[in-house]
């Protein structure tokens, strides 16, 4: 079992060196008051003001000044070589959920690299946020309120089979795969309700539903399928 660097009984931000709108990570943090740095995600921390409670990685990235700027025991290198920083922060931090931000915004094979881990790492709760779509892997049974019509897509990272309501057109019966077929581009007509046979799937919407990705995360049905 990896160390536990940071565990919270509640939500953290966690900051990646990717490029990252400021309003977007104002938002979080109001969500997830708590901020974690991946590697360079340190540099874009205190540029924006915020001291993190903890960097973690490889340390390839982050700045000479701000590994001046961050005390000592808020650091913690991981010198592996055989994961991302974002694996190495989801093995080494615990918390009911987690909201990263500055992971999928400016090189694709970084944003396929995280959707990875997620679906590697499924006991690790995690929303990521990008300036225009968000995504979580989907655990076995999820609840979700959204405005009919919604943008609603599903993107298989291992074959994976479900059963849905509230989708315009239903999963139930369709066997997915990452070569095969996919999800993308279906719409909310009614209270989504999902059930997943095992992991694999990530769910995608858009960065509108935030709040509702939050609640549906965070809420008794999704913690009663984990647990």
């Amino acid at each position: 079992m990896p160390t536990q660097f940071v565990h919270h009984s509640d939500k953290i931000t966690l900051l990646g060196g990717a490029s990252v709108d400021p309003a977007l990570l104002s938002r979080a943090l109001v969500i997830a008051p708590a901020l974690v740095a991946a590697d360079g995600g340190a540099d874009t921390a205190l540029a924006a003001g915020r001291m993190p409670e903890a960097v973690i990685g490889d340390f390839d990235s982050i700045s000479e000044a701000a590994r001046a700027a961050i005390p000592a025991e808020r650091q913690h290198p991981v010198a592996e070589q055989d994961s991302t920083d974002f694996e190495k922060c989801l093995r080494h931090v615990a918390a009911r959920l987690i909201l990263g931000i500055g992971f999928l915004g400016d090189r694709f094979d970084h944003g396929l690299a995280a959707l990875n881990a997620l679906v590697r790492h499924p006991d690790r709760r995690c929303l990521l946020i990008g300036d225009d779509d968000l995504c979580f892997h989907c655990p076995p049974e999820l609840a979700l309120d959204l405005p009919p019509g919604s943008r609603f897509s599903l993107f298989p990272m291992a074959p994976v089979r479900g059963t849905s309501k509230g989708l315009h057109w239903p999963i139930d019966g369709l066997d997915f795969a990452p070569g095969g077929r996919i999800g993308t581009s279906n719409r909310v007509s009614g209270p989504v309700r999902l059930r997943m046979e095992r992991p694999g799937m990530v769910v995608i919407l858009p960065v509108e539903a935030l709040d509702a990705a939050v609640a549906a995360l965070m809420g008794p049905e999704a913690a009663a399928a984990s647990g």
